[in-house]
């Protein structure tokens, strides 16, 4: 009874705003992403704001509106097999562990003695790695992993089982972490 239901449409109306901040005010987004430094001078709105930068920000409004509606219904999917509070417990979860993890990287930033002008350069570098990007890939996989065998069609022509799309994600996720 707790639980945020349709939880999934207020993430992709979260992006929507993102998305239209972007296009008509590219430059705000310097001060809604989830830069620890920033936050912990006062600047308290960014534990929240980071929510509304789109996993990926790019010109093309096709993509966008494909890849909203896809990370909709894969999350409307999800919200059905596993029910409101699990889903719910999921990506806050999700969202928790992304800002320690920002707040761990500004501790280890810290305690690294570096200066003053090369702790604000990776702590704003870093801040652009705490986003909802990894949230989105991990209901992609927990997606991937529920439904195995549901296709998704490539340029809506090559129908493509998501098992495999999730093995190339998280061939992804492993490169980047290795060359990261």
């Amino acid at each position: 009874k707790y639980a945020v239901s349709s939880l999934s449409m207020k993430l992709v109306i979260l992006y929507i705003i993102g998305y239209v901040l972007y296009f008509v005010r590219p430059e705000i987004f310097n001060y809604l992403v989830l830069d620890m430094t920033a936050l912990l001078n006062g600047q308290f709105w960014r534990v929240i704001t980071w929510l509304l930068v789109p996993p990926e920000v790019g010109g093309n409004l096709f993509f966008v509106a494909i890849m909203l509606y896809f990370y909709y219904s894969i999350g409307v999917s999800l919200e059905r097999v596993w029910g409101d509070y699990k889903y719910n417990v999921y990506i806050f979860l999700g969202i928790f562990l992304t800002i320690l993890s920002a707040f761990c990287w500004m501790i280890f930033l810290r305690l690294s003695g570096l200066s003053g002008i090369e702790l604000a350069t990776l702590s704003k570098y870093g801040a652009s790695y705490f986003s909802t990007y990894y949230i989105n890939m991990s209901i992609f996989m927990a997606f991937a992993l529920t439904f195995p065998e549901a296709q998704v069609y490539l340029f809506f022509v090559l129908p493509i089982k998501v098992k495999y799309l999730g093995w190339v994600d998280a061939g992804f996720l492993v490169l980047s972490m290795i060359t990261g």
